[in-house]
């Protein structure tokens, strides 16, 4: 899933944050952008993890344009962070849909284009935003 992050730009003396709004507590900074963002993912997972262990529904992600009017992300720059969340979500169970022979050939040509993970992935993915509105 793609989650936005806010980027507070650092320079020569301060370190560049990254938070990830939809998921509480994610917070992180690197002398760099790829250190921040790479610090960014395993405080995502870490997060996610113990969302799992507690009980807790996986966050989902929001739109950027959710935190954009925000006053404490006002001056902040945006990006996307690709988190899997399958391992956060349970244990895969195999079920048997069928579907009408467009609709899979539109979610495969999906799958292709925008290199989703599987057909599966892009199903579940799917489901958990209608859910989740």
């Amino acid at each position: 899933m793609q989650y936005p992050i806010c980027i507070e730009w650092g320079d020569e003396h301060t370190a560049t944050g990254i938070q990830i709004p939809d998921i509480p507590g994610a917070v992180t900074a690197g002398d760099t952008f790829e250190e921040a963002y790479r610090a960014a993912i395993e405080v995502a997972h870490l997060l996610l993890e113990d969302a799992m262990k507690q009980g807790e529904a996986v966050p989902m992600p929001s739109s950027i344009s959710r935190y954009r009017a925000q006053p404490e992300y006002e001056s902040m720059g945006w990006g996307m962070l690709d988190i899997d969340i399958t391992p956060y979500l349970g244990k895969v169970e195999k079920v048997n849909v069928t579907l009408p022979g467009m609709i899979i050939q539109r979610i495969d040509r999906f799958v292709r284009e925008h290199n989703v993970k599987s057909r599966s992935t892009f199903l579940a993915e799917a489901a958990m935003e209608k859910l989740n509105r």
